[in-house]
């Protein structure tokens, strides 16, 4: 059987292939020995494998002596609130992310409500391929409680982060495309708090996923239509997990993830200065915003564990990552397409503007993403050659190789489970964004 895909912050794999309930219950079993003592809290998002594999987890939980907070189906951020609400040990979010339907994971999460660090993801690794379970007597057995309205919390956390009443006193008609993800149910409550009319596509929590998962412009194509023809202000389509937002604006037409952060900022900065972080895969808009506002922009390694590191040690005030994950610390350290919701919402209740008028106040560059054959062995010398051809570059190797120019960038980093390096390009235009990567991988292929 194949190894599941294994990072510092979990699992991902093919349910009945690479990921089976014994993978999971060593992993959690693992996670269990490097977790401080006291509670887990469990839960999953829509996907029918999900029940199957919340079973394994508590079973495991049980016979570890752990003791386990069920919250059900719900979005992975709400996971990070409970635990720091609930003062628990820990998390388990049982989430493919946007993965197709036959995939499913473990996300862990420490208890400050937050993935873990990467050092603590090592030692769950560590742990997990060269120690076995330390199971417990009958009558030191784990208990199980299930938490009541486990969705309130992060609610009220999201409410108080923006003025709601503006809100409200705007009536604003909302599309929300939950694509049958663990997002519908808080979606709708925070929508209708703040006084939303919402037509909710997908809202049944059954992994019945009506368009593929990743909500990119060629998946959301449908969502777009239905938001033009009900002639609602915004469109917010969600992951599976509901940690990441794509926005849809009043005329149907995509607006797309690395906007979604950018907004937010915008709208924060504008209340509250203070650092912000990204990480060097996202938009330079948020690092073009910071300058006009005077606070500092962080970058950080690729990876939402690495962007809440960072904000951690500047103490950011915003953060998040390009693929439409936001981070408001005083909600939580975790990607939220819910903080997402709100502050977009927020900012056409105060400008009176629609979203697609904010979108054109922002700074506006083109990316272009490709890849590459590479084994690993040679990224080392890729990464050498690449820097000396761009040698007019300011070089930095945070994450691979991040070359910046006045007006554009561009970035190679080998991946941590494939044979190749990814190159992510940002220009303000398109054709200037693929010629950097057409560059790179030239320069690349000439090693031979």
């Amino acid at each position: 059987m194949n190894e599941p895909i294994i990072s510092v912050s979990g699992l991902r794999g093919v349910v009945g292939g690479s990921l089976a309930p014994d993978v999971a219950m060593r992993y959690v079993a693992a996670f269990s020995a490097v977790a401080p003592a006291g509670a887990i809290v469990v839960a999953r998002d829509s996907r029918p494998s999900g029940r199957m594999l919340a079973s394994a987890v508590h079973a495991t939980l049980c016979a570890l002596g752990r003791p386990a907070l069920d919250a059900g189906v719900a979005p992975t951020p709400t996971v990070g609130v409970l635990v720091r609400r609930l003062g628990a040990a820990g998390g388990i979010q049982i989430s493919a992310s946007h993965n197709p339907p036959e995939y499913n994971g473990l996300k862990l999460f420490g208890p400050q409500g937050r993935l873990l660090t990467a050092a603590e993801g090592e030692q769950v690794l560590a742990q997990y391929r060269h120690s076995g379970p330390a199971w417990v007597p009958y009558d030191r057995l784990g208990g199980w409680q299930e938490i009541e309205d486990p969705l309130g919390p992060h609610l009220d956390a999201v409410l108080s982060v923006v003025d709601a009443g503006l809100i409200r006193s705007r009536h604003f008609h909302v599309v929300l495309d939950a694509n049958h993800g663990a997002g519908g149910a808080l979606g709708r409550r925070l929508l209708e708090a703040l006084g939303c009319r919402v037509t909710l596509l997908g809202e049944a929590a059954d992994g019945q996923f009506e368009h593929p998962p990743e909500p990119t412009a060629e998946n959301l194509a449908g969502v777009g239509a239905a938001v033009a023809s009900a002639a609602a202000d915004v469109g917010f389509c969600l992951d599976p997990d509901a940690d990441r937002l794509a926005v849809i604006d009043e005329a149907g037409r995509y607006v797309g993830e690395e906007y979604t952060l950018a907004l937010c900022v915008a709208h924060v900065l504008a209340d509250r200065r203070g650092p912000v972080v990204t990480n060097c895969s996202s938009s330079r808009m948020t690092a073009d915003l910071a300058q006009r506002f005077g606070v500092p922009l962080v970058r950080s390694a690729v990876g939402e564990a690495n962007v809440v590191s960072a904000m951690v040690q500047c103490g950011a005030v915003f953060g998040g990552e390009g693929n439409g994950g936001p981070i408001d610390p005083r909600v939580g350290l975790v990607r939220d397409s819910f903080v997402g919701m709100a502050h977009i919402l927020a900012a056409m209740a105060r400008r009176g503007l629609p979203v697609s008028r904010l979108v054109e106040e922002l700074p506006r560059y083109e990316i272009v993403k490709t890849k590459m054959t590479l084994q690993r062995h040679r990224v080392p010398a890729a990464l050498d050659a690449l820097e000396a051809h761009f040698s007019g570059a300011r070089a930095d190797r945070l994450d691979g190789l991040r070359l910046d120019w006045p007006d554009r960038w561009l970035l190679v980093r080998p991946s941590n489970t494939e044979p190749i390096v990814r190159a992510v390009a940002e220009a303000k235009t398109r054709h200037q964004a693929q010629e950097l990567c057409d560059q790179a991988a030239q320069v690349i292929a000439a090693l031979g």
